[in-house]
């Protein structure tokens, strides 16, 4: 993954609740950033990088995601003091997206939507635990007529409980929040949705894309915790899928 340096803050990003914000970097371009001092910290980070990428593995349609330092000094000339703090405390690697300009988010009433991909989506938000794809927030873009998955933060939120690591149980539940996904009234496809993604993930795609953690995210977890993410996301792919098997049951 490439590393970007933030040279200029350009305005927030308002509708996050974690403050996200539009920058420009070193090589010119524009990015969503988010920001390590955010409310839920470094874990929003780890899940947007870990989920984002194996969307990009699945081959489903994701910004660049990039990493992003942040120097201490571009908070000096912020006057508002809830932005002034979060570029103060977010000093150091944080995440950002490539800006897509000119889009828009996606509307379940206007824009269309093949089965195909709608199923595949689905698929990807409950291997993910994806709380925050529904209809009163989409966390999806149109840009040149095609849907971008945006907003991965919310996901893998089995982190967030204490010691979670030990929780192996949590890899096979189900996930019944599935059946608020903005796309599940389009999701026909999702047994042939199933047998094309868990194939193509497999343990060594999953290291891979945990081994893009940064050390200092993990907060002191190092090897056993990038082990308990590969774990986890292993256990969660071994037939048969509850996550899969809930989300049919649910049609």
């Amino acid at each position: 993954m490439r590393t970007v340096a933030v040279t200029r803050y350009v305005t927030p990003l308002r509708e996050g609740g974690s403050l996200p914000a539009i920058v420009e970097a070193d090589d010119d371009g524009l990015y969503v950033l988010k920001f390590r001092g955010a409310g839920q910290g470094p874990k929003a980070l780890i899940a947007e990088l870990v989920s984002g990428e194996i969307a990009r593995a699945l081959g489903l349609p994701v910004p660049e995601i990039v990493f992003a330092t942040l120097e201490q000094d571009l908070a000096r000339t912020e006057p508002d003091p809830e932005i002034h703090a979060l570029i103060h405390d977010s000093a150091g690697l944080n995440l950002a997206l490539d800006y897509l300009p000119g889009s828009v988010g996606f509307d379940p009433v206007v824009h269309t939507m093949p089965p195909d991909l709608a199923s595949r989506i689905v698929w990807f938000d409950a291997y993910v635990s994806n709380v925050d794809r529904t209809a009163r927030n989409t966390n999806m873009l149109m840009w040149h007529r095609t849907p971008w998955l945006i907003d991965h933060g919310a996901t893998l939120y089995l982190h967030h409980s204490p010691e979670w690591e030990l929780e192996t149980a949590r890899a096979t539940a189900p996930f019944a929040g599935i059946k608020e996904h903005v796309l599940w009234n389009r999701a026909t496809s999702l047994d042939e949705a199933d047998r094309a993604l868990a194939s193509a993930l497999d343990e060594a795609h999953i290291r891979a894309i945990v081994d893009l953690i940064p050390e200092e995210w993990l907060e002191g977890g190092g090897s056993a915790r990038r082990d308990a993410y590969v774990r986890y996301l292993v256990d969660r792919l071994v037939a048969p899928r509850a996550f899969v098997e809930e989300a049919t049951r649910a049609r």
